[in-house]
């Protein structure tokens, strides 16, 4: 399975478990965007992103924690 930029809940379910003691409030979104780039899954050019669609990440990762 490969992962979009668009595959948000995907995203923030594997950012969990490659960062499962991060709490994702306080993660900064050019950390965050490194750390999408670098998931095994992820297959998407890193320059499609914005700063949208990272929060959007990140709201599904806090989701996710909780």
């Amino acid at each position: 399975m490969s992962l979009k930029w668009t595959d948000t809940l995907d995203i923030a379910i594997s950012l969990d478990e490659a960062h499962p003691d991060t709490d994702p409030q306080y993660v900064r979104f050019t950390d965050l965007h490194s750390w999408v780039c670098a998931l095994d899954e992820f297959d998407d050019d890193p320059e499609h992103s914005s700063e949208k669609i990272l929060e959007a990440i990140q709201m599904a990762w806090i989701d996710e924690k909780d």
